[in-house]
């Protein structure tokens, strides 16, 4: 499948309206463990409540940070957060620290970066998986981020649309399950998606493949409450399970580790990762993950560091489509012989009219163009 050739991809084009003049970069100094030589520039990250080891979208960001220590030379400091009350604390403990960009992984970061980079608007800003309001005190009335601040947010129901199409055509027993960690339009995206794959599946093939966890029209569905707790995503997967569910796409972190450990206990059970390609993140699982809905995260807080660092910081807003390949679905791995040729070849076909535009996924938490 051709959105394979997403897990190869070396970078992101970022999108970028108005850069600064670039600068040269810093003296180097001695040589990484990359090969590229260190030069004085430091990126900085705190992560949400779920930790630079949650198998999902903080570790895909950190992921991005090693490369450029790696390939650029600079040098990284990553902070994680327990929980809510760590964000601001932990922003401005790399306000000390000479960061030349601080990324904020999670929607739930939107207010206290925008306080951050307001209090300081010479320091660059970057924040994945939203695109939060300018003026924090009035929250209902949106205003654009600070012009210090850069949103790297995705289009994540594009890539869910396939995986509900693939979901549909793999299901053995007629039924498939979704749930969220909690209600975040970052989390709800993928959940529209799936579910409208499921419909378009439905509508293609006559079937009547039911899905369990979300209802897209009154946007109400399950959700566990937190993005850590793997013993409240087991129980909710055993449960759709007990329904009949035999593919499961949680969008809930490590929580989503639970769901994998229900998988494991049942016969004939599968998951859909998201985020990351849990056939890598999560190897232990591999045999019962069908695919993952991917996020590019890692390309993006690597292009966007080496903006910085080449004096190009842009603040436009970049959005991850199935064109630009900032999302996609992962290869079938373990599952590749298992998924009919002709269902391969109907995934790519509207793939592609996503693309082309004559197929449109529309979701209320889709990221609009700025």
């Amino acid at each position: 499948m051709r959105s394979a050739a997403l897990l190869g991809a070396a970078a992101l084009v970022l999108a970028a309206c108005g850069a600064a003049p670039e600068d040269e970069a810093a003296s180097t100094t001695e040589p990484t463990s990359g090969g590229a030589e260190q030069v004085d520039f430091k990126a900085c990250m705190v992560s949400d409540e779920g930790g630079f080891d949650d198998q999902s979208f903080n570790q895909s960001g950190a992921e991005g940070l090693a490369r450029a220590e790696d390939e650029l030379g600079v040098t990284t400091n990553l902070v994680e957060s327990a929980g809510a009350a760590d964000y601001a604390p932990n922003i401005d403990a790399l306000l000390q620290d000479d960061c030349g960009i601080i990324f904020t992984v999670g929607f739930a970061m939107g207010s206290a970066t925008v306080e951050a980079a307001l209090a300081n608007p010479d320091q660059s800003f970057a924040i994945v998986d939203d695109t939060p309001d300018g003026d924090p005190a009035t929250p209902d009335s949106f205003e654009p981020p600070p012009d210090n601040v850069k949103p790297l947010v995705y289009d994540t129901a594009q890539a869910s649309f396939l995986a509900g199409y693939l979901a549909a055509g793999m299901t053995k027993t007629g039924t498939v399950a979704t749930y969220g960690g909690r209600p975040f339009p970052t989390v709800t995206i993928f959940m529209d998606g799936f579910v409208d794959g499921v419909a378009k599946y439905n509508e293609d093939n006559g079937t009547s493949v039911a899905v369990l966890g979300w209802d897209k029209a009154t946007q109400n569905g399950s959700f566990t409450g937190d993005f850590t707790d793997e013993a409240k995503g087991k129980q909710t997967t055993a449960n759709f399970i007990s329904q009949g569910a035999d593919i499961i796409l949680p969008v809930a972190g490590p929580v989503g580790k639970g769901t994998l450990a229900a998988a494991r206990e049942a016969d004939g059970v599968s998951v859909i990762w998201v985020d990351s390609d849990g056939y890598n993140t999560v190897p232990e699982f591999g045999d019962l993950i069908l695919t993952s809905v991917l996020k590019q995260i890692g390309g993006a807080t690597f292009a966007t560091t080496e903006e910085t660092l080449n004096g190009e910081f842009d603040p436009a807003q970049y959005i991850g489509t199935l064109e630009n390949e900032g999302v996609g679905l992962a290869p079938f791995h373990d599952f590749e012989d298992q998924v009919p040729d002709e269902l391969k070849a109907a995934i790519e076909d509207l793939q592609q009219q996503i693309i082309d535009g004559t197929l449109v996924v529309e979701s209320a938490s889709s990221p609009q163009p700025a």
